[in-house]
């Protein structure tokens, strides 16, 4: 079978592999959509500070069942799944506490583990959720990871209908948080320096969308808070040392602020801007069990993953649809590969 390899950054390598065998609680899954997140662009410039290499990629995938172990009693072969990347050892304290996505020796398949960026995978039944929705275009399976990151990082900031957030950057991931702040009844306002971003977040739902080349946009942003005194929410998917500290000044008192970054280069950020209006500074990474309520949202209609995708690819193009992420964002939002040929 054909599988998608970064052996170190800037090398791709297409190689062909043999297909991998199941335990008797695993199944063995037909990938058919596997999406490019602005992880695993981060791993083949080498930006994404915990991927090992060499590493067969992806974390977001789906596809059919067409093997199962003699222990799986939830799935069958023909069944539609997405697979959940996360792998947790379950016996430390995050595990204990209810908070596998950060086990103190997590590994993420396509990051610190073989991913699924190849014609099949195996996986334990736990990880599959099966997509029972005969209607539901296969090729969005891969979709439901990056939507569970937006409810994962929607229920770490404790987002309500009385909330007014601000989310910073309006790509892939950010666009599923702000779907999921709509759903849970904020209002939200949406950052970027794409136009074509803004008008994609808006017709997605964004309920106000700022241009941050513009002069003046912070103030016209803060000028729809409440007397002007900041959002009660605000989530950094911009990630850059610069971010935070931008973040911070956004929020109002009493306001949450919630980081996404995985960069290894430290902030300068001074402690009276955390402590003068007592912010609440929470870390989301990944997501915790949310695949549930990303498929629910799925099925009522409140997410859209029709309107994320922006390119179904070949696998044979992948290299070049990774550049094209990085150097030309104004053309893609989210790209899906296929393995179907």
């Amino acid at each position: 079978m054909k599988a998608i390899f970064v052996d170190e950054p800037l090398h791709i390598r297409i190689a062909e592999v043999e297909r991998p065998s199941i335990g008797e609680k695993e199944v063995l899954i037909r990938i058919i959509s596997a999406g490019i997140c602005g992880s695993d662009v981060g791993i083949y410039y080498g930006t994404n500070s915990l991927v090992t290499y060499p590493r067969l990629i992806g974390h977001e995938y789906g596809g059919e069942v067409v093997e199962v172990g003699s222990a799986v009693k939830s799935l069958k072969a023909g069944d539609l799944v997405s697979v959940d990347p996360v792998r947790a050892c379950g016996h430390c304290y995050a595990c204990t506490h209810g908070r596998h996505n950060v086990c103190s020796t997590l590994e993420v398949t396509g990051v610190h583990r073989d991913g699924g960026f190849a014609e099949y995978v195996a996986a334990e039944e736990q990880y599959c959720y099966p997509l029972e929705m005969p209607d539901f275009p296969k090729e969005y399976l891969c979709l439901v990871e990056p939507y569970s990151i937006g409810v994962q990082v929607n229920h770490r900031g404790r987002v309500s209908k009385e909330d007014h957030v601000l989310i910073m950057g309006s790509g892939p991931i950010g666009l599923c948080i702000m779907q999921a702040a709509k759903y849970r009844g904020a209002k939200v306002t949406m950052t970027d320096l794409v136009d074509s971003r803004l008008e994609r977040a808006k017709d997605m739902g964004a309920d106000e969308v700022f241009n941050a080349g513009t002069d003046g946009y912070l103030d016209q942003a803060l000028a729809t808070t409440q007397d002007g005194q900041g959002f009660t929410v605000v989530i950094d998917t911009i990630c850059s040392t610069w971010s935070f500290p931008l973040a911070l000044d956004m929020a109002c008192p009493a306001g949450r602020v919630v980081t996404l970054g995985l960069i290894n280069k430290p902030s300068e950020v001074a402690q009276v801007s955390i402590t003068k209006k007592e912010l609440d500074v929470i870390g989301s990474r990944l997501s915790n069990s949310r695949f549930p309520e990303v498929l629910e949202c799925f099925k009522n209609g409140a997410f859209t993953p029709q309107k994320l995708c922006t390119h179904r690819i070949s696998y044979r193009d992948v290299e070049k649809a990774i550049c094209e992420i990085k150097e030309h964002p104004e053309n893609v939002c989210k790209i899906i590969i296929c393995f179907d040929n």
